[in-house]
């Protein structure tokens, strides 16, 4: 059995780079907003649900899946935009009722894909996704590397952006003082509603990598948000880098749980190390060295 750990644990990675890809945008928002977004997961099923329509109608290697991708970014980023709308009309209690708002998005977009698409299990038929990649002894789905690559590519575009552009400097203006960046003239509201933009974006790009290269039903969002609110407090607020370095560290647990124990333990695996780091570090991974 333990000649199996080095597959579970490169299998953990791949999955990691993908969660991160999740977290990112739920991470990115709430650093913003200071608010969970609870249809977060939505979102990223929302996309990947349009990944298999426009695979199921046109193809993947079709020319046409190149202009219904976009159509596919722009319709997952209205759909957050919309969410931002509607939060920034709360004016009281904003915690609270900002919870119970996204909460009621997510479940008014899960009976959507519901009544939409039924309650069947999907996933892409594209032989040149599915086929094998080997490195070494180790071996995967030639989607999930490059979901995987996509993933870290993404990430670390998001964070030079957030570096180095101006827009990116205004969002984590807000993040850090909201008032502050009032007094230098920032306006909050734009940078929340580009914050959004930027997280549908993501999400959109997520459940593609999703529906490549695992399985996608309805009860999917849900999930996905609960795993991307678990690797966001074991980042710590306003890290990216820790975003990536919780993802890949939830993705070899839960690997390694499936490989050496029993896959119904992979859940509970994820949720046994987000209370001990609750317990051991309450500001997340980086929280220790942002203190330092």
């Amino acid at each position: 059995m333990f000649e199996l750990i080095p597959q579970a644990i490169y299998s953990g990675l791949l999955s990691g780079g993908v969660y991160a890809l999740v977290a990112i945008g739920l991470a990115l928002t709430f650093g913003t907003l200071r608010v969970i977004n609870l249809a977060h997961g939505e979102l990223v099923l929302l996309a990947a649900y349009l990944a298999y329509v426009i695979e199921s109608r046109v193809g993947f290697n079709s020319p046409a899946a190149l202009a219904a991708i976009p159509l596919a970014l722009l319709l997952t980023c209205l759909c957050a935009a919309l969410m931002y709308l509607l939060l920034a009309r709360i004016r009281r209690n904003r915690e609270m009722n900002s919870l119970l708002l996204t909460f009621a998005l997510g479940v008014i977009l899960t009976n959507a894909v519901l009544l939409i698409w039924s309650g069947d299990v999907h996933s892409t038929g594209s032989l040149f996704l599915q086929d094998a990649v080997k490195i070494g002894s180790l071996v995967s789905m030639r989607s999930e590397l490059y979901a995987f690559l996509a993933s870290l590519a993404l990430i670390a575009l998001l964070w030079l952006w957030l570096a180095k552009s101006w827009l990116g400097r205004t969002i984590r203006a807000v993040s850090s003082n909201r008032v502050g960046a009032m007094l230098m003239g920032i306006d909050p509201a734009r940078a929340e509603l580009i914050s959004f933009i930027i997280a549908g974006i993501l999400a959109a790009f997520a459940g593609l990598a999703i529906y490549s290269s695992s399985v996608i039903q309805p009860s999917l969002g849900h999930a996905l948000t609960v795993k991307a609110f678990i690797i966001t407090v074991l980042a710590g607020i306003g890290s990216v880098p820790g975003v990536l370095a919780a993802a890949l560290l939830l993705g070899i647990i839960e690997a390694l749980t499936v490989t050496l124990w029993s896959s119904a333990l992979q859940e509970l695996a994820g949720m046994i190390l987000f209370l001990l780091v609750l317990f051991v570090l309450p500001t997340g991974l980086m929280g220790l060295r942002q203190r330092s």
